[in-house]
């Protein structure tokens, strides 16, 4: 069996929702599959600051920033953050319309000071909603919006009441960032993420497969949520958790048991990665 490139999107296919630890079923896996010499890169939303406590399980590297700033171990592959006049532009429109907004750097994250309280009114739904909701509470280094010092950012995370709210914005900036809605059960808050057209995780995986030289048709993904799309569909063998978005698992390869049902340790034994 070739060598596999393999990337892990982390909350609600790494770990369950909001947390930081995955199972010890995925660990047990993804150590396996190392050691048999296959690589096992994060591919996430997260920036590096924020994905931090994840990466000293061993991983070689990630996609992080939706695909804004890719690396390995001992190496920067790919770093493009928002332009300044288009992030003033976005920050202004969006704040405008009653958005709540959190900004990412690689190494800080910024979040309006009241998103906390506009959190408490919204529903249950997705696990994105459930891992800001905890990352506030927990306070996981999300600082006051008032502290940004306006040092380089690579995505906008919104949260509103409705679509309508963001139409300024989007009418502004659609032409070269997605306005990436997420898929949510019924609940008082819409969320998702702007984040540039230039770079998304597809194109972060293949941007790794080229540094390490690795055949696309060797590259294997793992996804749970609509902002893993790209990822599945640019690699070979595309899997989606059971605790998945409907609309992934559709163009998925594969769907295997939720996070919390020890789905990683499944698939990787399914899809031969442990020998």
């Amino acid at each position: 069996m070739n060598k596999k490139l393999i990337f892990l999107d982390i909350d609600g296919t790494l770990t369950p929702a909001g947390t930081n630890v995955p199972p010890e079923s995925a660990l047990n896996a993804i150590r396996t599959a190392q050691a048999a010499g296959h690589q096992v890169f994060l591919c996430t939303g997260r920036n590096p600051d924020m994905l931090a406590p994840v990466l000293t399980y061993g991983f070689e590297g990630a996609v992080a920033c939706a695909g804004g700033y890719v690396f390995t171990k001992d190496r920067i592959l790919f770093d493009c953050p928002i332009s300044n006049k288009d992030r003033d532009l976005a920050m202004r429109l969006l704040k405008e319309n009653g958005v709540f907004r959190t900004i990412e750097a690689v190494d800080a994250t910024y979040g309006d000071e009241d998103l906390g309280d506009f959190l408490a009114k919204a529903g249950e739904g997705n696990s994105e909603l459930v891992r800001w909701r905890k990352a506030l509470a927990e306070q996981l280094n999300i600082r006051p919006m008032s502290e940004y010092d306006g040092r380089p950012i690579y995505k906008i995370v919104f949260m509103c009441s409705g679509p309508e709210q963001l139409e300024p914005a989007r009418r502004a900036l659609e032409k070269e960032y997605n306005f990436a809605v997420q898929e949510v059960a019924a609940h008082n808050c819409l969320n998702g993420e702007i984040i540039n057209r230039a770079f998304d995780k597809g194109k972060g995986v293949r941007i790794v497969a080229d540094a390490l030289g690795f055949s696309m048709e060797d590259t294997i993904g793992f996804g749970d949520s609509t902002n893993d799309t790209e990822m599945i569909e640019t690699v070979a063998i595309s899997v989606c958790m059971e605790n998945g978005s409907p609309g992934l698992k559709a163009i998925s390869d594969l769907v295997c048991p939720a996070v919390e049902d020890d789905g990683l340790a499944w698939a990787f034994e399914k899809l031969g990665l442990l020998s």
